[in-house]
């Protein structure tokens, strides 16, 4: 299953490729059913919130009616930065599967762990997918921005 979500997370990724957005997406499961999917917004909106993530997990809490997202698991392209990094931990997701790092800005575990710290009041799974096509896409949408 773990390649099946990340394939639709490839397919939000590339829907954001479409709209010369950094191509990252997420899905959110719960139960083995995909209850909210989302990819990057943030030039199409102008908004700094407009991340993959926040997105799918606003569309998950709207699905279940509740903040509470215990029992979802995250599908996302590459690792979340501080601020989704910080709404998961938020969501009580459960568990989080990763594409691919993020050497600037990764707050899964590459620069820093946001969602794994003993100081705070949840921790999320994580678990990394290496997933080649996700790696693919990010470098060829950065060669070809340059």
């Amino acid at each position: 299953m773990e390649k099946q979500f990340m394939c639709e997370a490839l397919k939000e990724a590339k829907r954001s490729l479409l709209l010369h957005e950094v191509p990252v997406g997420a899905v959110i499961v719960k139960n083995n059913s995909i209850i909210a999917r989302a990819h990057n917004l943030r030039e199409t909106l102008q908004q700094v919130t407009a991340h993959a993530e926040i997105l799918a997990i606003q569309n998950a809490c709207e699905a279940l009616d509740s903040w509470r997202l215990s029992g979802c698991d995250m599908y996302v392209t590459l690792e979340p930065c501080p601020m989704c990094a910080g709404a998961i931990l938020q969501s009580r997701i459960s568990k989080v599967y990763i594409g691919i790092f993020d050497p600037s800005v990764g707050a899964c575990g590459s620069v820093i762990n946001v969602i794994q710290n003993e100081n705070l009041n949840h921790w999320t799974e994580i678990k990394w997918l290496y997933n080649d096509e996700c790696g693919n896409l990010m470098t060829n949408f950065f060669k070809d921005k340059r």
